[in-house]
C-alpha cells in the first residue's frame, strides 16, 4: 500500500466513523435552519459576479474587521482558507511550525504541497499556553510559515495577546508568516467577560499574520462553506492567483447567502452564546466532578480532558460507541493519545446524555 504523505487521519475517522445517537464528536455550533435566517429565498440566485471575490462579500468581510477589501480574499470554509495560503506562501522542501496538539489537516496540507512539518508543544500541564521560547528554539532557517489556531483545536483555550504578539516578532525577524487559524474565535470575543477584549490578530498587528476564518463554527452555517483570510494587499494578490489553479471562484449562490448571513451576525451569534450559556455550565459541573477527568477552561466548543490512568483513550471511545451510542474524539487524532476532544455546541440534551454516558463509562474502568 502506498503511504500517503497527506493523510489527515482525524478527518478519514470523522467521515467514516459509525454515526452515534448521542454525537459529542463535532465541534460546530447547532446547525441553523433556513427559518432562523430570514431573506434567504429571496438572497438565492446563480448569477453574480465572484471573478475574485464576490464584492458585496468582500466589503462585508472587510466591514466587520475595519480593513479595505484589498486585505480579504475568500475561500472554501477555513480548511479551504488554510490551504490556500500554504499553497501560495510555501514551496517544496520549505518548512512550517506546526503546535502540538495540533488538527490534522495543518500537517496534511503542508506535506502535500512539499513541506517539511515540525512540531512545537503546547503542554497540557501548562494550560495548552503558548510558549514563544518553544517556536524560537524550533525555528530553522526554512521555516516559512508558523500555524497556531486561536482558539486552539482540540483545547479550546484562548491564546495570551502578548505570546503572539512575540510570536509574530519572532517571525517577522526570520521572513516567516504567522497562519492563525481563528475559526472559533469571533464566539470566544462575543462570549469573554466584561472587561476582556478578544483582539482579532490581523486586523490589530498586522504582518506577519495571515488569520483564517469562516462563518463555519461560530455562526451554525456550516453549510454554506464561507471562509476567508486577512492579510497584507501584496499576501492577498498571491492568494487570489492561487486560487485561479484550485478552485477558480466559489459558488455564487453559497456567497450571496454569505451576504445575507453577515447582515445578520449579531442575530446569529446571540443564537449561539444563549446555547453555549446554557451547555458550559452542564459541561464544567459534569468535568468539576470527575476526579478522573484533568481539563483547561476551552473559550471555544470542545474542550479536551485527560482521562486519568489511561495512556490511550482509543479502546475506551471504541466502547462508549458501540455500547452506549455515544460519540467523542480520541486524542491520539490530535496527538495527545490519554485525551478526547468533547464538543458541547449540539443541542443541550444530546449533552446531557452524552455526559451521562461518558460517566458511566468511566465509572466502569
Amino acid at each position: 500500500m502506498t503511504t500517503l504523505r497527506f493523510h489527515a487521519p482525524y478527518m478519514e475517522w470523522a467521515k467514516t466513523r459509525p454515526s452515534a445517537r448521542l454525537d459529542l464528536a463535532g465541534s460546530n455550533i447547532r446547525a441553523c435552519s433556513i427559518d432562523e435566517l430570514p431573506g434567504v429565498r429571496e438572497a438565492i440566485a446563480f448569477e453574480g459576479n465572484n471573478e475574485n471575490g464576490y464584492e458585496p462579500l468582500l466589503d462585508a468581510i472587510a466591514g466587520r474587521y475595519g480593513l479595505p477589501a484589498s486585505c480579504v480574499t475568500t475561500a472554501q470554509g477555513a480548511s479551504g482558507a488554510n490551504f490556500l495560503a500554504f499553497a501560495a506562501l510555501l514551496d517544496p522542501d520549505d518548512e512550517v511550525l506546526v503546535e502540538t496538539p495540533g488538527y490534522d489537516p495543518l500537517l496534511g496540507a503542508p506535506r502535500l504541497l512539499g513541506a517539511r512539518v515540525n512540531r512545537f508543544e503546547r503542554e497540557f500541564t501548562r494550560g495548552f499556553a503558548l510558549d514563544p521560547d518553544r517556536i524560537r528554539r524550533a525555528m530553522t532557517p526554512r521555516t516559512r510559515i508558523i500555524i497556531i489556531t486561536n482558539p486552539h483545536n482540540p483545547s479550546g483555550v484562548l491564546a495570551d495577546p502578548a505570546a503572539l504578539d512575540e510570536i509574530g516578532a519572532i517571525a517577522r525577524a526570520s521572513g516567516a508568516h504567522v497562519l492563525l487559524d481563528e475559526v472559533y474565535l469571533d464566539l470566544a470575543a462575543a462570549a469573554a467577560p466584561q472587561g476582556l477584549t478578544v483582539e482579532r490578530t490581523f486586523a490589530g498587528r498586522g504582518e506577519p499574520f495571515v488569520c483564517t476564518n469562516s462563518l463555519t463554527k461560530s455562526y451554525g452555517l456550516s453549510g454554506l462553506r464561507c471562509g476567508w483570510i486577512l492579510s497584507a494587499p501584496s499576501v492577498a494578490e498571491r492568494l487570489r492567483r492561487t486560487r485561479d489553479v484550485v478552485d477558480g471562484t466559489g459558488s455564487i449562490v453559497a456567497e450571496r447567502l454569505a451576504v445575507l448571513a453577515f447582515s445578520h451576525l449579531e442575530r446569529l451569534i446571540h443564537r449561539s452564546l444563549s446555547l453555549l450559556e446554557t451547555n458550559r455550565p452542564i459541561l464544567g459541573s459534569f468535568l468539576d466532578s470527575r476526579t478522573d477527568l484533568e481539563w483547561a477552561p476551552s473559550a471555544g466548543t470542545v474542550v479536551f480532558p485527560r482521562l486519568a490512568g489511561l495512556a490511550d483513550t482509543m479502546e475506551f471511545t471504541e466502547r462508549l460507541l458501540s455500547t452506549r451510542d455515544t460519540a467523542v474524539v480520541p486524542g491520539r487524532f490530535f496527538q495527545a493519545p490519554a485525551h478526547v476532544r468533547i464538543g458541547f455546541g449540539g443541542p443541550t440534551e444530546t449533552l446531557r446524555q452524552g455526559l451521562a454516558a461518558i460517566a458511566q463509562a468511566l465509572d466502569e474502568i
